[in-house]
């Protein structure tokens, strides 16, 4: 991304939040390794971030540590964002409040920064959970009244070396079993996160993303079957790989069983009803069209490639 480096964004120190996360951690290494000083905004010091870093020790409920995050920045990667969670109240502090609460610090110092969000594909879909109407209360703070130039990023399900979330899933296929959590028929899309970092980059060094929403996938925007994803695996593992079906009745029970011993342990969890429906959902095929035509931007990691990177090769 040689336009990057090039771009007026990276006149000063790009801050990130979410830094520590999955999407977050990525990018910071990117900036990194192509010489971009970077900026995150971390709950402690102890962290797996490259050692270049500067660490703002806060969250997004501390007035002071953000002022100090976009301090002389001239871009801001919000990749901060709740995952896991009972109810909405699990969500909207860092979803929505903390997104409030970061335009505010920036709109009043220095509404000349670039912003560039990343919310989820989830949030086309408010009533499907709490999670996605969450992020979608986010993204509802940003319009013509918003002190900053802004670009809304709505992955769909994000996998790769690192991940936490889809990891579990495409190693039981590799071991020969898939459950299959979806209804005969559905599409799923994938983007790999070294596509997502390039997306944020060139999103960055782009104006014509400017105060806009734009959706990402691989080049499979139609999405894949179940099938298919299964087929990826075996070709990969050269073994056939037998799809369990779990009945969308049963993983709504799980999700049930799964939020109410969360509330008796105390522990945020990340199947519920609201995942199950998620999961479930028929079409999750995406349009990123407008993003390629607004900056260029093409997935480069496709299926095969990409599950190589998270199940090595054969």
């Amino acid at each position: 991304m040689s336009e990057l480096l090039a771009s007026p964004e990276l006149s000063g120190p790009v801050a990130i939040t979410g830094a520590t996360g999955f999407v977050g951690r990525a990018l910071a290494q990117r900036l990194v390794r192509a010489g971009v000083v970077v900026r995150a905004l971390v709950r402690r010091a102890d962290v797996d971030l490259p050692e270049e870093v500067e660490l703002i020790r806060g969250d997004l409920d501390s007035p002071a540590a953000l002022e100090h995050l976009v301090a002389g920045t001239s871009l801001v990667v919000h990749c901060a964002g709740a995952v896991r969670g009972i109810d909405r109240n699990a969500f909207d502090p860092v979803n929505v409040a903390g997104t409030r609460e970061l335009l505010a610090r920036i709109g009043q110092a220095y509404p000349g920064v670039r912003l560039i969000h990343l919310s989820s594909l989830a949030a086309r879909n408010p009533e499907l959970s709490d999670y996605a109407a969450s992020k979608r209360a986010g993204e509802a703070l940003y319009g013509p009244e918003t002190r900053c130039r802004w670009t809304l990023l709505r992955p769909t399900a994000i996998y790769g070396p690192g991940d936490r979330e889809l990891a579990p899933l495409f190693g039981s296929m590799a071991r020969g079993w898939a459950p299959r959590l979806t209804i005969p028929g559905a599409r799923l899309t994938l983007i790999h996160i070294d596509d997502v970092v390039d997306a944020i980059l060139a999103a960055a060094a782009h104006s014509e993303c400017v105060d806009g929403c734009f959706e990402l996938a691989d080049a499979r925007s139609d999405g894949y079957s179940w099938a298919e994803l299964c087929a990826a695996v075996g070709a990969l593992r050269q073994r056939r790989v037998r799809q369990v079906p779990i009945p969308p009745g049963l993983l709504t029970g799980l999700g049930l069983l799964n939020v109410g011993l969360a509330r008796i342990l105390g522990y945020a969890p990340m199947l519920s009803p609201g995942k199950a429906r998620e999961l479930t959902h028929p079409d999750w095929s995406c349009d990123p069209r407008p993003f390629r035509q607004a900056c260029g931007w093409t997935p480069q990691i496709d299926l095969p490639t990409g599950l190589a990177s998270v199940l090595g090769p054969h």
